[in-house]
C-alpha cells in the first residue's frame, strides 16, 4: 500500500492528490474485486489503474486548483533532502505520459515490458517516452547540478 502510494505521489507530484486518486482506485478495486483477485499480477494491475485515473482526471480538468507552492517535506534515507525536492520538482515539469514512463521504469523498477503493459503502449513507445523524459530532465536539472 505504501508502494502504491508512493507511485501516485511521484506520477501526480502532489501527495494529496495521489492520496485522492488511490482512495478511487482502491474503492474502484473493491467493488470488483471478484475480477481483480483472478489477477495475475495484483500490483501491475493497481499501477495501470493508478495511471488511467491520472489520465482520467487530467481530461477532465479536475486538477486545476492548487493550494499551495510548497513541497511536502518528505524524508529520505539515503539522498539530500534538497536533491529529492529538486527531483521532485523538475519530475512535475515533465509531460504527464513521459513523467508516467519515468517513474514506472525507475521508481518503480520495472521492465520496458511491464511499464508498456501498464501504460496500455508499445514497447517502442516506452523507450521514447522514457528518452525524452530522462532528456527533459537532464534539461532540467543541469543548471541546479552546475550550480547556475
Amino acid at each position: 500500500m505504501v508502494q502504491w502510494r508512493r507511485t501516485a505521489y511521484l506520477m501526480c507530484g502532489d501527495w494529496d492528490r495521489g492520496d485522492d486518486i488511490l482512495q478511487r482506485v482502491l474503492t474502484e478495486l473493491y467493488r470488483n474485486w471478484a475480477r481483480a483477485r483472478q489477477a495475475d499480477h495484483p500490483d501491475a494491475l493497481v499501477r495501470t489503474m493508478l495511471l488511467r485515473r491520472l489520465i482520467d482526471e487530467r481530461r477532465l480538468r479536475w486538477a486545476g486548483v492548487r493550494l499551495g507552492t510548497a513541497l511536502p517535506d518528505v524524508p529520505t534515507a539515503a539522498t539530500d533532502p534538497t536533491d529529492r525536492i529538486t527531483l521532485v520538482g523538475a519530475l512535475r515539469q515533465v509531460p504527464p505520459r513521459q513523467r508516467a514512463a519515468l517513474v514506472l521504469r525507475y521508481f518503480q523498477d520495472l521492465s520496458v515490458e511491464e511499464t508498456a503493459q501498464a501504460m496500455g503502449c508499445s514497447t517502442g513507445t516506452v523507450k521514447s517516452q522514457t528518452a525524452k523524459g530522462l532528456a527533459t530532465l537532464r534539461t532540467l536539472l543541469t543548471p541546479s547540478l552546475t550550480g547556475n
